[in-house]
């Protein structure tokens, strides 16, 4: 396998260097800078395979970077660092695009352990994408592509999706008309390799719906079901292969 690419973006030095000499301990190539602008020179030349931004930075914040990133790229991984490490901030950090938080101090084994959680998730979507002979899963129009990791809406536009939306949606369509609470989606797409707040779920389901629903505030395709967690309400069909656009 191939190192990965660890891009770090924290201005304190003392931080961003630990971070670094840890993960070149445990087989990674860290990336550490500063601030925005040498985190965009950095991804303009070299391949990137986990962004890990801190929320506070000098210029340009995290939630904007990671707003910018999102917008450029729908898959790639990214782990918001937040000092104040109120649930606020990391619900708003998931709101802007991020797939997973760590409020300081941390101990770096567990952010290694975020980011080899986040790969591990990386590759079974490469394999899904690769073996999985049930395609595209459809309903409403709607279709998503498993071996591409491509959601289309039924004008046959590709709808961005971050990894951990593409997940979760995937989750809904393969358990269609089953309530599903916040632990069980938690457990079927991050694996409870950190302390995941099922609030994250609803983040995320949020941001779904704004992509998927005629109207978000009053959504008819995921359904949220009072002291249980979430229902997915069409019926999905699983097709060989994507109808062309």
């Amino acid at each position: 396998m191939a190192t990965q690419n660890i891009l770090i973006v924290e201005d304190d030095r003392e931080t961003r260097t630990l971070i670094a000499r840890y993960l070149r301990a445990n087989g990674c190539n860290p990336i550490a800078v500063p601030d925005g602008l040498e985190m965009g020179r950095a991804m303009a030349v070299c391949r990137v395979d986990v962004l890990i931004l801190d929320l506070m930075l000098p210029g340009e914040d995290g939630l904007s970077l990671c707003r910018k990133v999102r917008a450029g790229s729908s898959s790639l991984p990214i782990i918001i660092l937040t000092a104040r490490g109120d649930d606020v901030d990391r619900i708003v950090g998931l709101d802007n695009g991020a797939d997973d938080y760590l409020p300081k101090p941390f101990n770096p084994r567990e952010l290694l352990a975020r980011i080899n959680a986040i790969m591990r998730r990386q590759a079974f979507g490469h394999s899904a994408r690769l073996t999985d002979d049930a395609a595209v899963l459809a309903f409403l129009g709607w279709q998503i592509d498993l071996r591409q990791r491509e959601v289309r809406s039924p004008n046959a536009a590709n709808i961005a999706m971050t990894g951990a939306e593409f997940n979760l949606l995937q989750t809904f369509c393969e358990r269609a008309g089953r309530v599903l609470s916040r632990d069980n989606l938690l457990d079927l797409t991050q694996s409870r390799d950190g302390s995941a707040l099922g609030r994250s779920i609803d983040v995320l389901v949020s941001r779904i719906r704004r992509k998927i629903e005629d109207d978000p505030q009053n959504p008819s395709i995921i359904k949220t079901v009072r002291a249980g967690g979430y229902m997915f309400t069409p019926k999905v069909e699983v097709i060989a292969h994507a109808t062309s656009s």
